[in-house]
């Protein structure tokens, strides 16, 4: 696994709706090993590597980041935020963020004298710029702009932390796949747009109609302290989804994916998303519906600055792509 992609694509500008420059980038890794790379019509990176077999074989991981928005600028160059995502604003408070033209800022909330973090609510929270005026706020920044996590990269031994994790994680690992992978299939390699909305993925297997896909997503753990209950722990393997809020799988998909991991001795968990969903359901619900998969990453502190996986997961599931990949059948 090359980290240093992970590295680069961390660092780069893409919220939910925003993703232009990290499409530009990931196009920009994924083009010497694909015989097509194109946007569609909403934004989706689509890389296509052809086979023989006539089948079409789709691997979704999204591009798009958990972002701050601002709805509105007070008299003295505040900027009050919303959320794009599920952020609880609890962990967005005190957060240093950044916004496309490289402005930078710094979280709080309002009546912080009178109340303690725990009662923040989303409408409680703004970003100081430093602008000592809404004039010299409004010439840096605009409504509508959206501010992300300033991301850091940390290493832990075998454990890495950084914001973006959701989903630039599984877009390195597509990247690294995309550049080893051998399949009789049309393999369609897709980065999509607006997953923490709920929109992109959809649309795009629309278009392609593919014969099976296998969406790459994050997904919580169960092995922090007083942490609802969860199977899935890090070092242990990527996670085979049963189902989350989007969707249940079909069992010839989960049978499919596990004889893969089987056949290539990858360590594989099972994953029940109580609270979530994920590009897999919007897929699964397209045209007259498709056979939709998922292949999961266990990562803590999911939608924060921290977000917290395992190097060796992220390998096995890479060896995952390439052994469901040289399938010669699909389900």
């Amino acid at each position: 696994m090359d980290w240093e992609t992970l590295r680069e694509i961390l660092r780069i500008y893409g919220p939910t709706g925003r993703e232009e420059k990290i499409s530009q980038a990931l196009g920009r890794l994924v083009t010497p090993y694909a015989d097509e790379v194109y946007n569609d019509t909403l934004g989706n990176l689509i890389a296509v590597k052809r086979g023989v077999s006539g089948k079409k074989l789709m691997f979704s991981a999204h591009m798009d980041q958990v972002a701050l928005v601002v709805v509105d600028i007070d008299k003295k160059g505040f900027l009050k935020l919303s959320t794009v995502g599920g952020i609880n604003p609890v962990i967005a408070a005190a957060r240093e963020v950044v916004f496309e033209n490289g402005v930078r800022g710094v979280t709080y909330f309002e009546n912080s004298a009178k109340h303690g973090v725990k009662d923040l609510t989303r409408e409680e929270l703004y970003a100081d710029i430093g602008s000592e005026s809404r004039e010299e706020a409004e010439k840096l920044v605009s409504i509508g702009d959206m501010a992300v996590y300033v991301s850091n990269f940390v290493e832990m031994g075998n454990r890495i932390a950084s914001a973006a994790l959701d989903d630039r994680l599984c877009c390195a690992a597509l990247v690294q796949a995309t550049r080893e992978m051998a399949s009789p299939h049309d393999v369609y390699a897709v980065f999509t747009v607006q997953e923490e909305v709920g929109r992109g993925a959809g649309a795009a297997a629309y278009n392609i109609e593919p014969d099976l896909n296998i969406s790459l997503d994050v997904t919580a753990t169960g092995d922090i302290p007083e942490c609802p209950p969860m199977s899935v722990e890090l070092g242990r393997g990527p996670a085979l989804k049963i189902m989350d809020s989007s969707v249940i799988v079909a069992p010839r998909v989960r049978e499919f994916i596990e004889r893969a991991a089987a056949g290539a001795g990858i360590p594989l968990q099972r994953e029940i998303l109580l609270c979530g969903g994920s590009d897999t359901g919007a897929i699964q619900r397209t045209r007259g519906g498709v056979l939709s998969g998922c292949i999961s990453i266990g990562t803590r502190y999911i939608h924060t600055p921290v977000e917290t996986a395992d190097k060796r997961d992220v390998e096995n599931a890479v060896k995952l792509l390439l052994a469901i990949a040289a399938s010669a059948d699909l389900p």
